[in-house]
């Protein structure tokens, strides 16, 4: 093995250990090799996303160049491929060695391999602690498996999708796309929410909330009703006749009423 092919073989080791595949040899990109729509994965098929649904699903989720986009199950990695194209850094995780070699290939071609990584791999193994955009295509039972990798991302970082979402989940934005898209064409938008299930001390009253991804129900001693809204960190919440607007750090709200400038502050128990 020449001094090139060793570091890039243990590059790719290195690679796949992050992600828990344990991969153990490179693969070599097959110039001939083409997908074919439909084809099977390990629990997929390859669909490939219209560039125009890939490109808004992009805009919703506002790429720029300081963010690390992650996408699973990858395919010809053409999410990845146009995040890069607007600067940012990203990552492929496909279970099909013959896709990531046409991925990475792909990426020469586009002049951002720099920028785009592909890995072989398990999409429910891999690490994406470090993403900050998720831009995927996955069918409802998929997603559904991921979701506690979803919820334990920081608050704030940006879901993006094609027209399917994880069981009970509601889309923070979605949009059609007609143009240049015949089939799949929804794009849809997820902000990872704050935490604030449990029961909370608002001016000295017990206020218990339940959450459903970023929707959250909840009563206040004496009987008044809650519901609210969150949007990353930041956590609209109605009781009673009562608005309050704020932000969310940990185990403290606090922000402001609205209508008034009375500043409000609860802590979780």
């Amino acid at each position: 093995m020449t001094s090139a092919r060793r570091k890039l073989h243990v590059w790719l080791v290195a690679c796949a250990a992050v992600l828990g595949t344990g991969i153990a040899s490179a693969q070599t990109a097959d110039q001939t090799y083409k997908p074919t729509v439909g084809q099977a994965g390990k629990d997929v098929v390859w669909v490939p996303s219209a560039e125009t649904v890939v490109e808004r699903m992009l805009d919703m989720a506002k790429v720029t160049p300081q963010d690390f986009v992650i996408d699973l199950g990858s395919g010809d990695g053409r999410n990845i491929i146009a995040a890069a194209k607007r600067g940012a850094r990203g990552l492929g995780v496909e279970y099909n060695p013959d896709m990531v070699a046409l991925s990475r290939r792909l990426a020469e071609e586009a002049g951002v391999a720099d920028r785009a990584t592909f890995v072989q791999g398990d999409m429910y193994e891999a690490d994406i602690s470090k993403a900050t955009v998720l831009a995927l295509f996955l069918l409802p039972t998929n997603l559904n498996k991921l979701v506690p990798k979803f919820l334990a991302l920081p608050p704030g970082t940006r879901i993006v999708g094609n027209t399917f979402a994880p069981e009970g989940w509601s889309a923070d934005a979605s949009e059609d796309i007609e143009q240049d898209c015949s089939n799949w064409c929804k794009a849809l938008l997820w902000i990872v929410p704050a935490n604030v299930e449990g029961t909370w001390q608002l001016s000295g009253r017990s206020l218990a909330l339940t959450q459903s991804f970023q929707k959250v129900t909840g009563k206040l001693t004496g009987g008044d009703a809650a519901e609210g809204t969150l949007r990353g960190n930041e956590i609209t919440l109605k009781i009673g006749t009562t608005t309050y607007t704020g932000r969310v750090a940990g185990d403290t709200m606090s922000g402001v009423v609205v209508g008034s400038n009375q500043r409000w502050t609860a802590s979780r128990r």
